[in-house]
Order: C-alpha cells, then structure tokens, then sequence
C-alpha cells in the first residue's frame, strides 16, 4: 500500500533537526541492599527489564512470557556489571547488556523496538510558587530538574531543561512560557537542537494541598493543553512518562505491523565524489529498518538508491528525519511536496 506524507512548510524547522544517538540503552543503574550473588541476580532481572521498556517504550514489555523465560538465564544476556559506591553509604550496580542479545529476544516477544538514534525535547517549565513564578531550572528548583531527567531516562528519551541564563532570557521570559507563546519559545529552543519543545506551567490550586500541571507541544496544531492534578513531584513524573510513551509509539517499529520487505527509491542530491556516496550508502544502511541498499542511478551530484527496508514507508521516513547527514529537499517552487515510495528526495548534508 503506497502511503503518503504531507510535508507543510510551517512545520520544516523541526523535522531538520538532528537526532540524539542515545549511548546508554542497553545498561541500566539500580540501589542494591548488599553485594551478594542473590541480590545482584534479582537486581539483573530488574535490570533487564528496565532495558527491555527503554527500547520498547512499553511498561508492560517485561511481561511477555518468552522475556520472563530468559530471566532464568540473566548472565547469558549480560555483558558486565559493576558497583558504585556514593558517600552516603548508598550503593548502586551498573548492569550493561549485550545489545545483539536484547534485540533479538525483543523481535522474538514481537515487541517493537526503537533505534538509539531519538528526538530531543526541550522542556520549558514554569512554576507559580507563593505567588511568584519563576522558571524550573538546576539553581532553583533542583529535585525537580533532577526528576525530569531521571524520569526521561527510564525511557531512554533525551531532554533538556534549558539552562536559563542571559542568552536564554534575551529571548523568551517566564510570562511567554506560562502563556504559551510558541513563536519566542522555538526559537530559543534552536540553541539546544531540540526537535520538539514543550511548554508547562505549574501551580498549586487555590485551597488545596494539590498542584495543578499543565502542558503542551508548542508546535501543537490545538491549543488543547494536557492537564495533571496531584502531588507536585508525581504530575511531573505523569507529564514525563506521557510524553515519552508517546513518542515511542510514534518512532518504535512494530514488527507485527512491519511484516513484508518493501523496496524504496530515494534520491539524494549534493553527492559529489564517490566517497560521500559510500558514506550515504553506509548511513542508510545503518538505519534499523533497513535491510540492503545499492546505488542504481547517477547523474552529476544526483544518486539514487534503492532501499530495501522491513518497515513501512511512514517508519523509513520518520528514521530519515532523524539523520542529520540528511536534510529533506523542498521544492522552491513548490508550496507543498507529496512523498511516496517512488518519490523521496533528501540533500546530503555529510556527518
């Protein structure tokens, strides 16, 4: 089925961004009471788990009955283990895992999997606080920075809370974010490379011990905002794990979907030596989706390949839009573009 996707003009900004390559999906860092064998296999299991939700974007994905199988023989899946000791007496164990091994049993439960390679998101939060608003960021309000990066990394979602300093508050002011005003916010989200920003305002609701959290996308085509009610630390988590969850349904590939190999044409212009156009060829086929890739055409700086790739058109897209040594090609003369599997274009941009 040929699918199509509708490239908008106003929308471009984002979908040129590069994406994070995120290094640390396949380790996971756990509190341990003690150092002997018993509590450091329970602590693998855990884990384990916690890896298995980072490439899935799934809590329910350590669930599968094939996944708690291979619980039984942890060790075959783990690569190392170490402990970190704090000074407060506090000890963590580090496990990494051998990521060939996850995948595998991760397409053999038939969950989807998502690549390492992920969109960064710029978390702007405002805070009303005994009448004062100010924004969230390491100086002023620490435990909650700290949760959201904590709370994003159970995901393996990149975040930045921006660090509000001069540059920052020459652009956008804590009145912009609370009322959501996207133009300034954007823009001042360039800085970090973010390929999405979020805008959020939080404050306690009037006679109540409740905190009242409310957020949007500011490139949201509704100004619907999602709003959380409860215990200030667990809205933020809630925010959080939505948002991500979200995101993983959008990038993750889902093999029960993803069945047939498809062939795809892809013309990628500004390759002038041979060189870079093995290095575009290698960029492609480092893509998760894809399975083989060969050049068929060239004419001056113009290539085309053909993508052989176990995936939808949709998911081959989204993947390429992640790539920073690809850049979409816009037709100038054009107000909008159509793709399709015989018609995707992008410039090389190199690495």
């Amino acid at each position: 089925m040929a699918l199509r996707i509708l490239f908008i003009f106003c929308c471009l900004w984002s979908i040129h961004t590069p994406a994070v390559e995120v290094t640390d999906l396949y380790q996971s860092e756990l509190y341990v009471t003690d150092k002997s064998r018993d509590t450091r296999v329970e602590a693998s299991k855990k884990a384990l788990y916690n890896v298995i939700k980072k490439l899935t974007g799934r809590h329910e994905g350590g669930d599968s009955t094939l996944i708690k199988q291979a619980m039984r023989s942890i060790s075959d899946y783990m690569l190392k283990y170490e402990y970190l000791d704090a000074q407060d007496g506090t000890v963590k164990i580090r496990v990494k895992f051998e990521p060939t091994k996850v995948e595998e049993l991760v397409r053999d439960a038939q969950l989807p999997l998502w690549g390492n390679r992920r969109p960064l998101i710029a978390i702007w939060l405002a805070i009303e606080d005994n009448f004062r608003r100010e924004f969230v960021t390491q100086d002023s309000y620490p435990q909650l920075e700290r949760l959201i990066y904590d709370t994003a990394a159970e995901w393996g979602v990149p975040v930045i809370v921006p660090l509000l300093d001069l540059d920052d508050l020459a652009k956008v002011s804590v009145a912009e974010v609370w009322g959501n005003f996207s133009e300034p916010v954007e823009l001042a989200s360039q800085r970090y490379n973010a390929e999405r920003a979020i805008t959020a305002r939080m404050f306690q609701q009037r006679n109540s011990s409740s905190w009242q959290l409310e957020w949007r996308y500011t490139d949201a085509q509704m100004f619907e905002v999602n709003k959380l009610v409860g215990d200030k630390q667990q809205i933020l988590i809630t925010m959080v794990n939505d948002f991500s969850s979200a995101l993983a349904k959008n990038y993750a590939i889902d093999p029960n979907v993803s069945l047939a190999t498809q062939t795809t044409s892809l013309i990628v212009d500004n390759l002038k030596t041979f060189t870079s156009i093995e290095l575009a060829k290698r960029q492609l086929t480092s893509l998760s989706t894809v399975v083989d890739v060969d050049v068929v055409y060239r004419s001056a700086d113009v290539v085309r390949f053909e993508i052989q790739h176990s995936s939808t058109l949709d998911d081959l897209v989204k993947s390429l839009n992640l790539e920073q040594a690809f850049n979409i090609y816009v037709d100038p003369h054009a107000f909008y573009q159509i793709a399709n599997a015989s018609n995707l274009r992008y410039s090389w941009v190199g690495q």
